[in-house]
């Protein structure tokens, strides 16, 4: 969708009275969205997923775009400490569980945000991965929420354009070769070329469950 295009989508869902929410990772890739947001609505709130486990560089990023654009950014974390997100071994969960570390860091902290509100902007593109790829521009979440993605028919190529376009700061990792930046331990350099094959490496992991548990099944 061309910004016209999601521009007028969000004007439907505020005239009927439709409660809008946005997350973001705060990655290069998401900073596209975020513009666009700000560009038509800067009001809607943007809740930013902080597993606690981020760069620190994703942090200072966060606040510098907060700033720039004027958008209103939620911390949204878990509920769970994380020196309790352990295994009966004393292991830290991302390294023995990384799929119950995002269940308990970014799924579990979702679903009051889900309750609450009806239509949630998510910035998934179809190139990223195949789940993706089978995605429709409208699916329902959980609570009957619904799940809008503006930019999944957006590419790569079309991403960097717009960050030039409108010239948009770069995360600071990106030019060391991070191009796909998520927790710190499970992120790694591009290897490839495929930018998701450097998050959960050596693992059978592609996704952290935001768009897998939180659509609904067919």
């Amino acid at each position: 969708m061309n910004f016209k295009l999601i521009e007028e989508q969000i004007k439907k869902y505020k005239q009927i009275n439709k409660k809008m929410f946005v997350t973001s990772s705060f990655q290069t890739h998401s900073i596209v969205l975020l513009h666009i947001i700000s560009r038509i609505d800067p009001s809607i709130p943007v809740f930013f997923i902080n597993t606690g486990f981020l760069f620190p560089d994703t942090i200072k990023y966060k606040d510098k775009i907060a700033n720039a654009f004027g958008l209103n950014i939620i911390d949204a974390k878990s509920a769970i400490p994380k020196s309790q997100q352990k295994d009966e071994y004393g292991n830290l969960l991302f390294a023995s569980d990384p799929d119950y570390c995002c269940f308990l860091n970014k799924i579990q902290p979702l679903d009051p945000i889900l309750a609450e509100y009806d239509v949630w902007i998510n910035g998934v593109r179809a190139d990223q991965t195949a789940i993706r790829k089978a995605m429709k521009i409208e699916e329902e979440s959980k609570f009957g929420t619904i799940r809008f993605h503006p930019m999944l028919d957006w590419d790569k190529k079309e991403i960097y354009a717009y960050i030039r376009e409108h010239q948009l700061p770069k995360h600071p990792l990106d030019e060391k070769g991070y191009m796909s930046i998520g927790c710190e331990p499970c992120t790694r350099k591009v290897i490839l070329g495929d930018e998701r094959s450097a998050r959960w490496f050596g693992m059978n992991k592609t996704e952290c469950g935001l768009n897998t548990d939180l659509v609904k099944s067919k």
